[in-house]
Order: structure tokens, then sequence, then C-alpha cells
């Protein structure tokens, strides 16, 4: 079998349910895995899994937990820091920067 026959073989399975909450989120999920894992043979045991979910009614920590192997982790990188401070000291910032910015 030649690899463009392989690739029409290994196709993306199309069962989502916008309806069912549960289901629609683990359908995204096996999106996400299937963008990221060109194999053939990774995107038939994703093809099972989702599969086997839609026909099983939802053992979903099975299904999370055998995904977790196809899916990259992420690391949390903040870009930025929020500073917070109160009403009181803004107002009193925002005063003294209008005093001197008058006599520049």
């Amino acid at each position: 079998m030649t690899q463009e026959k392989m690739k029409d073989v290994v196709s993306k399975l199309l069962i989502d349910d916008p309806s069912n909450f549960k289901f629609h989120a683990a359908y995204l999920a096996y999106l996400e895995a299937w963008e990221e894992n060109p194999s053939d043979e990774t995107r038939i045991e994703l093809n099972r899994l989702i599969s086997s979910l839609n026909v099983i009614d939802g053992n979903f920590e099975e299904f999370y937990a055998n995904l977790g192997q196809f899916r990259k982790q992420r690391e949390f990188n903040p870009r930025f820091r929020i500073q917070s401070q109160r009403k009181s000291d803004w107002r009193r910032t925002e005063k003294r920067d209008a005093r001197n910015s008058r006599y520049r």
C-alpha cells in the first residue's frame, strides 16, 4: 500500500455531538491530539479511543487516561504580571503626576 492510500485509509472521525458537553470536550481533545500526531499508527489508536467512547456511553476517565500519552504537555509561562493597587493609592499617584506635569 502506498503512502497516499494509507493516508486515505486513516481519516479523522467526524462524530462530534455539540449537544453533549462531555463528549464534545473529549472530541476537541481528540482533534488536538490528531493534529499533533501525524503518524498513522497513532491516528488509528486515536480513532479507536474516540469511537469506543462514542459507542460505550462514556467512560471519560479511561478515555483521558489513554489520550494523555498522545497529547503534548504545555508549560504555563505567564508573559506578564498583573499588579493591582487600592483606589486611594491610585488617586494619590494620579494627583501627584498631574501636579508634577503642570510644572515641567
